[in-house]
């Protein structure tokens, strides 16, 4: 669905993102692994890319760091000549109080899950632009962008945040023919969640919540990520797609 595509990921290395980027290459995309701090783990995502038989490339960046960002799509423009597709996924969550957090751990969540999306989206949608032939933003966000979790204040308010950016975005793109959209994954297996997978009795809760009885993998996601980037989905934008097993039903939401 994707061949002749380039596609930034962020946060690629692993969870998520790597089944992403996985997933976009088997599609046919060129992939750019967007990582940060741990360059043998982004350089495995790359070995998997190449033998599926796809052009890639690993870059480290801040996400929230605007003259990083800048530069990394400035490599991907000078590796593969354009950008078509932007999948914001790098993210961090803290567990805390509200009562008990920090003006510096409040900051750090937002930098990255809300700030870091703002800046991705606008050097990548600048180059689109450039090239006059549209292209794709899509924003890994939350069933949280609806639903309160006590002891995340922070992230919650990034995914809300998220939600209203992409809304917004979509206005302002459309005319460009830049499509944004929210993907809002429930429970997924991945390694932010490793401390409730490793518990059964904490594991067998949730999967209490989640109508469909179980947790979502990876793949799934990225399965509806390729869908979204590719050309079938050119009538969507502006709006979040969640993929949850019905757990927002569940909880009355929406």
């Amino acid at each position: 669905m994707l061949k002749g595509k380039t596609a930034l990921v962020t946060g690629a290395a692993t969870g998520i993102g790597k089944a992403i980027a996985i997933e976009l290459a088997k599609q046919g995309a060129e992939i750019v692994v967007n990582y940060i701090g741990n360059k043998d783990v982004a350089d495995e995502v790359v070995k998997q890319l190449r033998k599926i038989g796809g052009k890639c490339l690993a870059v480290e960046a801040d996400v929230s760091n605007q003259s990083q960002v800048n530069q990394m799509v400035q490599k991907t423009i000078q590796e593969f000549g354009k950008i078509d597709v932007l999948v914001n996924n790098a993210g961090v969550e803290e567990r805390k109080p509200f009562l008990e957090k920090t003006l510096e751990e409040w900051n750090k969540v937002i930098a990255v899950d809300l700030t870091g999306p703002f800046i991705c989206s606008q050097a990548a949608a600048r180059e689109m632009v450039k090239r006059k032939e549209g292209g794709v933003i899509i924003n890994i966000s939350s069933v949280h962008e609806d639903i309160p979790f006590p002891g995340y204040v922070s992230y919650c308010a990034a995914k809300g945040g998220i939600r209203m950016l992409c809304r917004n975005l979509a206005l302002e793109l459309a005319p460009k023919n830049i499509r944004v959209v929210n993907v809002g994954p429930g429970a997924v297996a991945t390694p932010i969640n490793k401390k409730t997978l490793d518990s059964p009795e904490r594991k067998k809760e949730l999967e209490k919540e989640i109508p469909l009885g179980r947790i979502g993998k990876p793949e799934e996601v990225a399965r509806l990520i390729a869908f979204l980037a590719s050309d079938a989905a050119s009538y969507i934008t502006g709006t979040t797609v969640f993929i949850d097993g019905a757990l927002m039903r569940n909880t009355g939401s929406l």
